[in-house]
């Protein structure tokens, strides 16, 4: 029967003997079990402590079932897996509770809706890293446009006054981040930033370091204040 094999073959169960952070676990046989569709903060980054936690509560030395999407492993060999836990299905709980952006850099295809109305509730919520900015300006950066072709993003200033970026920063579903330094968007003014080394001028900031930033299958982006809240965040 090969739906019965496809069953067995897209997933099995394991003991989790060990969460080495968020979105990180290990099972009995040693074996590093990668999170799906999830990216939690970085050590030394706010709510990195919290997501550990949340992740032992939910399945440290319990029986959890793994999924498995169309990789099942990833550079590092780590195992990728959608993570079940007594009915619950962690990779979602752990972005519904604002400890996770939704992360899916080569497909938006399995339980995205899924994830995508967890990043919802959370929003709605209003906790964690899904806290809405408290600052001045929250309103008046928009964000116009986000071309993975030419890796530029356009941001706008459409309040009547400055608006002081100083140390607030774009990232991306991965680890991907852009940090403003010392740089006041005018009023009614724009800013490009695009993926290179060249030299910033008044109307261009280059993200420099990287190759590239934005995936073509798809990706998000994410604006934080200087205090890691939340201005805005764009899909596609």
């Amino acid at each position: 029967n090969t739906e019965l094999t496809k069953l067995l073959t897209d997933s099995e169960y394991a003991i989790v003997t060990r969460v080495i952070d968020g979105d990180t676990l290990e099972i009995e046989n040693g074996d590093r079990v990668r999170l799906l569709g999830i990216n939690c903060p970085e050590k030394g980054d706010k709510y990195y402590n919290d997501a550990k936690e949340f992740l032992e509560n939910l399945t440290l030395n319990k029986t959890v079932r793994l999924e498995f999407g169309k990789k099942k492993y990833d550079l590092y060999d780590r195992t990728l897996a959608y993570v079940f836990a007594d009915d619950v299905f962690v990779n979602i709980k752990i972005v519904e509770q604002g400890f996770a952006n939704l992360y899916f850099p080569e497909s938006q295809k399995l339980h995205y809706a899924e994830f995508s109305d967890a990043w919802e509730r959370c929003l709605e919520k209003n906790i964690n890293i899904c806290e809405v900015s408290s600052a001045r300006c929250k309103n008046c950066i928009q964000l116009n446009q986000l071309d993975y072709n030419s890796q530029r993003l356009n941001l706008e200033n459409i309040c009547d006054f400055a608006c002081n970026l100083d140390k607030w920063e774009i990232k991306d579903e991965g680890r991907k981040t852009f940090v403003f330094d010392d740089f006041i968007l005018g009023a009614k003014k724009q800013i490009s930033l695009v993926v290179g080394n060249e030299t910033d001028t008044p109307d261009v900031l280059y993200w420099k370091k990287e190759t590239y930033v934005w995936t073509e299958s798809g990706d998000s982006l994410f604006l934080r204040d200087s205090v890691g809240k939340l201005v805005l965040w764009e899909t596609y």
